[in-house]
């Protein structure tokens, strides 16, 4: 896996992420939408931590600024 991702990209992946899973602990979203919701934070969250995400392979994304 090659790194995708520059760090403002991973910054702001992370910060959303503490936001959504913040959203749902304070129980301000409940049900199958709040599990969504946690779901996608988590996956923010892993992405930024390796600064890869796989769908921007899919649609030739690169934000990273090291070739």
């Amino acid at each position: 896996m090659k790194k995708n991702m520059g760090n403002i990209d991973r910054g702001l992946r992370a910060v959303l992420a503490i936001v959504m899973a913040v959203i749902y602990f304070t129980g301000m979203v409940s049900g199958t939408f709040g599990i969504i919701l946690l779901v996608a934070a988590i996956i923010f969250l892993a992405t930024s931590f390796v600064s890869f995400c796989p769908a921007y392979t899919l649609f030739g994304i690169n934000t990273c600024p090291k070739k």
